[in-house]
């Protein structure tokens, strides 16, 4: 290891790590991380084909769903390559211009997955607290709208940040902490100022991953104001169901990338396995289970898949 580092000090290339102390295992695992992987991409294509060919789904809180998976989909587009090259043994270098671009889509598809997630939560309180207007304000034009805003928020503030990584001398090992590229592991590789950096990705996570998840809250605040105030127990409860998945796409969002943060943070006496276990975790736990919580928690596409697969069976 210590030959392989000085090697790529002078290096335009990082290595790429698999799963620590399981090298020779490494076939093995890419069994269930190939699984996985599948089950992502055929779990959120099934999702984008049940509204696209359902009209009884064209309506806001499908379209937002469409656009989750959509983002789930580019998500997987964005690491497949590097997470099961480096486990089937045919990739296992990385060019700096290859790792800062896998890392820019990274960071853009995590603050997109929040806006949208921000854009349900709204979905949801216009339907709950304020019905009769939700046709008005959530008009085809309106919602093309809320997604080139998402779009253009994601994509176009993380640049900065992403752009000056390839002026930053890395003179330590190029190791990565992961089998993909994430700003904060160059930020560690490097030898120059990274104060800039450092500061405009907190401005980043604060402006955007925790002013979403603070509006999230108060929105159910309100929702479960109003809901509250309804006088039949039904009707809250059928209130409350139409809820229930965002709710846990959120928390199955926001738990991992919490977790991520505290590891690279304060997780540097940790074992390696736990940095690469939580990266994955962060990579692939939202898009895999968003397909899975939206396919049993939500009645209509339950039922449009459940047919989908009976014809299938015929």
């Amino acid at each position: 290891m210590s030959a392989l580092s000085h090697s790529h000090l002078n290096s335009s290339t990082f290595v790429l790590t698999g799963v620590p102390g399981l090298e020779n295992y490494s076939l093995w695992l890419s069994i269930p991380f190939s699984s996985i992987y599948a089950m992502v991409f055929l779990g959120n294509c099934m999702i984008l084909h049940v509204i696209r060919t359902e009209p009884s789904l064209h309506q806001p809180m499908f379209y937002f769903l469409a656009m989750l998976s959509l983002t789930d989909l580019c998500m997987w587009l964005s690491t497949v390559n590097t997470v099961l090259g480096v486990l089937y043994g045919f990739m296992q270098e990385i060019s700096l211009d290859f790792c800062i671009a896998q890392s820019y889509f990274i960071h853009g598809l995590s603050f997109m997955e929040s806006s949208v997630l921000l854009a349900m939560a709204f979905d949801r309180y216009i339907a709950i607290c304020n019905p009769l207007r939700y046709s008005s304000i959530l008009t085809n034009d309106n919602i093309m709208k809320i997604g080139v805003a998402i779009l253009c928020r994601s994509f176009s503030f993380i640049s900065p940040a992403i752009i000056r990584l390839k002026f930053l001398k890395y003179c330590r090992p190029h190791i990565l902490s992961h089998s993909f590229c994430l700003h904060q592991d160059l930020l560690r590789l490097a030898c120059s100022d990274i104060r800039f950096n450092s500061i405009y990705a907190l401005v980043l996570v604060i402006t955007n991953l925790l002013l979403d998840a603070v509006l999230i809250l108060i929105s159910y605040i309100m929702i479960l104001h109003t809901v509250l105030a309804i006088a039949s127990r039904e009707e809250r409860m059928k209130s409350l169901q139409t809820c229930v998945s965002h709710i846990c796409a959120v928390l199955v969002f926001y738990i991992p990338i919490i977790g991520l943060t505290m590891v690279h943070r304060f997780g540097k006496h940790l074992s390696p396995l736990v940095h690469v276990l939580m990266g994955n975790i962060y990579i692939l736990f939202p898009p895999l289970m968003n397909p899975i919580i939206y396919s049993i928690k939500t009645h209509q596409i339950r039922r449009k898949v459940q047919r989908l697969f009976s014809l299938k069976a015929v």
